[in-house]
């Protein structure tokens, strides 16, 4: 089979099992979701062998420490993985709900159904605990799913595609209701692309090289997520102590994920003391600052910020800080620099955080709180499908409903239009 043909087998096969899983009762699917996260677990032996040939390929490619780290499929994320399986099965079946029925004035009952998008392409990079955290949002929402993962993580994705699959033919089910591809080659995400009459929605995930390539040369709809450019504006009335905790977890805790703080702001006003305290804190994380310069008057250790660094996501412990006149120019900044991602206000000042909610329109806007918050899973949504920083059809975490779509449904008693 050429590669043309092999990706218009696997379209096809899931268009498909799509028509069965859209079928199938929330009870069918809860089930298979627990054994699939059953599943995972008792094969976790297996899924460390074969992550460690990714992380060996990893080291020997040079990757940075930041982007092994999403790479490692230890026992905690394993579990992490089977969790967010379970949370999704526990989480009320979207498929089915019906909304807004009201009545004509001619008599008929007019409302929407809730139903599925169909197939879902995902096209990612790194962290394999897409795989299943992608294949159990779409299985839930009654859609069948062909994940396409990167090279640095081939061995894990197909490992742990084989088990999702094998659970799904015990049950009986189309085992192309999940399919990884299992080829790198960029020929066949072209391919990929040209699926138009199978596959009804792409979601890349990954930097943003990926998702312009995929955007520019898809024939499908596709939700854009360039870049997380997250900012954590520090305000002229923040608690110090609350700010530095809240900005060390957002840059910090996980360095190389989308949500991660990138730029941080400050106000005028509390820039002498309070850029020494964080300076010094990041700089114990090994974090490097590049700064404006009244940044650097009060850590000179900074490196000097360049235009470039305001629009950056280094996706490792690499920090840009700003000091702003107010509230008004750190919305300016963010307006002018961000990814419509996730910003965040440390304030004790309640208008202050109200303008921010209000006027700062990121996909996720917070208050007192961490970017790395800024996650289905965390949000309640169960596992998430991607971060969508494109307004249509969904914004910010995707969850279940965001992977549905409506139809109208009407009852009539015979009536006829004139």
């Amino acid at each position: 089979m050429t590669v043309t043909e092999q990706i218009l087998q696997i379209a096809s096969d899931a268009r498909s099992a799509a028509q069965v899983l859209g079928s199938l009762s929330a009870a069918v699917k809860n089930e298979l979701l627990q054994k699939m996260a059953d599943s995972l677990l008792n094969n976790s032996e297996q899924l460390a062998t074969e992550n460690e040939k990714d992380l060996i390929a990893a080291r020997e490619a040079g990757l940075a420490p930041a982007m092994i780290d999403r790479l490692v499929l230890d026992g905690p994320r394993v579990r992490a993985m089977a969790d967010g399986l379970r949370e999704v099965a526990e989480l009320p079946d979207p498929v089915g709900e019906v909304t807004g029925m009201r009545r004509r004035p001619n008599g008929l009952q007019v409302g929407r159904m809730r139903i599925p998008l169909g197939v879902i392409g995902i096209i990612y990079e790194s962290r394999p605990n897409v795989t299943a955290d992608a294949a159990g949002l779409c299985l839930k929402s009654g859609n069948a799913v062909i994940l396409r993962g990167g090279k640095e993580a081939i061995h894990s994705n197909l490992a742990i595609g084989a088990i999702l699959r094998n659970e799904l033919e015990r049950m009986g089910l189309p085992a192309a209701c999940v399919q990884v591809m299992a080829t790198t080659d960029r020929d066949a995400v072209l391919e990929l692309l040209k699926c138009e009459d199978d596959i009804d929605l792409i979601i890349p995930r990954g930097g943003e090289g990926l998702i312009r390539f995929v955007s520019e040369h898809s024939r499908i709809p596709v939700i854009k997520h360039y870049k997380g450019v997250c900012h954590t504006y520090v305000d002229a009335s923040a608690d110090f102590d609350l700010a530095e905790k809240v900005c060390l977890n957002a840059k910090v805790q996980r360095p190389g994920v989308c949500n991660a703080m990138e730029t941080l702001l400050i106000h005028k006003d509390i820039a002498a003391t309070f850029i020494p305290r964080i300076a010094a804190a990041m700089r114990t994380q090994g974090v490097e600052l590049r700064g404006c310069a009244a940044t650097r008057a009060f850590a000179p250790e900074a490196l000097e910020a360049t235009e470039e660094d305001w629009y950056a996501e280094y996706l490792d412990l690499t920090l840009a800080v700003r000091v702003v006149e107010n509230l008004d120019e750190a919305i300016a900044h963010i307006r002018q620099y961000g990814s419509l991602h996730t910003e965040v206000i440390v304030t004790r000042d309640y208008d202050h955080a109200q303008r921010f909610l209000s006027e700062v329109n990121s996909s996720v806007v917070m208050v007192n709180a961490s970017s790395r918050f800024s996650d289905g899973n965390q949000l309640g949504l169960g596992a998430e499908i991607g971060i969508s920083t494109t307004k249509l059809h969904s914004f910010g975490p995707m969850g279940l409903e965001d992977l549905t779509t409506r139809k109208f449904i009407i009852y009539g008693d015979g009536q006829i239009r004139t």
